[in-house]
């Protein structure tokens, strides 16, 4: 969840005294591992899931803040702008009934968020991208009235001196626009999962994180479309990357200041590398000196808060104050449905467990070169995409997951102790999906096709076939 912060305006001082508590707490972020800080060696899984509110003619209905008001959920939260929310989940222990639990966690708390969106005329929806929304509703008057998201959105602005940020993305169609603010990056919306791994191996799950993006992306695929243009199958990620960007231009060259990145590499022993990174390369966005204990590391978290790798490694401490890591996997979607986006979780879930465990470290196979553009591949092409694998040769995504990432996964989930019955009820969803090439942006795609480029048809017939519940793979045409 976004922490808020209390104020909106920060002097040259500000900036300078959260700076100094930044690096202190950096330095000890090393001292506290070392001396044994994180112990907790448990694997916990927990997802986000951001949502869009709708009126009844499809577009966004900007309510959140009496909708939330109405719903009253601590776990369900504003997103940037005032259509969207997030919804949370309490953490699960890794093992049998895992996945099952996620799923009745997130339907339980679905049909509430409904429920109560149906009381105020409105309906949720879940998808990447929102295909009938319009330029003119990503504007600073339909930003949630939060502090943290008007600071972000000055200070990305003040770190470009002021220059207009500029989309350009070429897919079948070519969109470029350019705009004064931060909201275009409300119209991507996605599943985020979070596993919690043992701090001596997170470098090895976080390095197997990045090499699991693009098959698990390439399969997933849910957000082909914007403004009505058709672009890649994962619109989400070139949008999202130059929708904060803070210098640089497009394509697959890291940016030093590039806020939203693939990363500048693996991490050579453990993801807390990455924090040294975030204090020699990011300039600070949020100055909020925060009264939490330094031992807690606020600032080193907040600061992290505002860089937004699509593998983000946390920090985090439960309630007796034992610290934990654990990775953050945005590449995700949301949608279409509660059983797709919990099938992806279980290929994650598997895949990363099984790289992680290999006998030797997997990124001595895969350059990281290789595996970031492999996952630029997937979000432009989705199945259609070719991958360089553990092998150095190049595979179609269809056939990698099918015969090299399933199994895999499979391993995986049994060395979790999940049964076979439950890890083949997710991943078997999986596997249909991608046999049969119908992803959520395939369905949206050849589904705009059959209603004549209606819009606002085809996402009727989308939210019908998400309200059945049945996977993507079996929606009709």
């Amino acid at each position: 969840m976004g922490q808020e912060i209390n104020r909106t305006r920060f002097s040259e001082a500000d900036f300078q005294q959260f700076s100094t508590r930044l690096a202190d707490e950096t330095a000890a972020l090393r001292l506290f591992a070392n001396a044994g800080g994180f112990a907790d060696a448990r694997y916990v899984a927990g997802f986000e899931l951001e949502a869009w509110l709708l009126d009844h003619a499809g577009r966004p209905n900007p309510v959140n803040a009496p909708y939330l008001h109405a719903l009253n959920d601590p776990l369900v939260v504003p997103e940037l702008s005032r259509f969207n929310v997030e919804l949370n989940a309490p953490p699960v222990e890794m093992g049998a009934g895992v996945l099952a639990a996620m799923e009745e966690s997130l339907l339980s708390t679905w049909d509430t968020c409904q429920h109560v969106a149906h009381g105020m005329d409105t309906v949720l929806a879940m998808i990447g991208i929102l295909p009938t929304i319009r330029d003119e509703d990503l504007c600073l008057a339909n930003m949630s009235a939060m502090n943290r998201f008007d600071v972000l959105n000055a200070q990305v602005l003040q770190q470009r001196n002021g220059a207009p940020i500029r989309i350009d993305i070429e897919g079948t169609d070519h969109l470029r626009l350019s705009r004064p603010d931060v909201m275009l990056e409300a119209a991507t919306t996605s599943f985020q999962l979070h596993l919690q791994v043992p701090h001596e191996m997170a470098g090895r799950y976080y390095n197997a994180s990045l090499v699991s993006c693009a098959p698990l992306l390439a399969a997933a695929v849910n957000s082909p479309l914007l403004f009505g243009r058709r672009l890649w199958q994962e619109t989400r990620v070139p949008l999202f990357e130059q929708a904060v960007e803070l210098g640089g231009h497009g394509g697959l060259a890291e940016p030093t200041v590039r806020r939203v990145t693939f990363g500048r590499g693996y991490v050579a022993g453990s993801p807390l590398e990455l924090f040294e990174e975030n204090l020699e390369h990011y300039p600070v966005l949020l100055p909020m000196p925060q009264t939490e204990p330094a031992t807690r590391f606020p600032h080193l978290r907040l600061h992290n808060g505002a860089i937004w790798r699509w593998v983000r490694p946390l920090i985090g401490f439960d309630a007796s104050g034992q610290g934990h890591v654990r990775l953050e996997q945005r590449v995700l979607p949301s949608g279409p449905t509660a059983l797709d986006m919990v099938a992806n979780a279980a290929l994650y879930f598997g895949l990363v467990h099984a790289l992680a465990r290999q006998p030797h470290a997997i990124e001595s196979d895969i350059p990281f070169a290789a595996a970031r553009a492999n996952f630029y591949a997937a979000a432009r092409l989705g199945p259609q995409a070719e991958l360089t694998w553990l092998d150095g040769r190049q595979h179609s995504a269809r056939d990698l997951i099918l015969e090299a990432c399933l199994p895999l996964a499979r391993q995986g989930l049994r060395d979790f102790g999940l049964p076979d019955a439950e890890a083949e009820h997710y991943l078997g969803v999986v596997e249909a999906r991608v046999r049969s090439g119908q992803t959520g942006s395939a369905w949206q795609l050849q589904r705009l096709e059959r209603v004549g480029g209606d819009l606002h048809r085809m996402m009727d017939d989308y939210l019908e076939h998400q309200r059945s519940g049945s996977p993507v793979h079996e929606w009709s045409l």
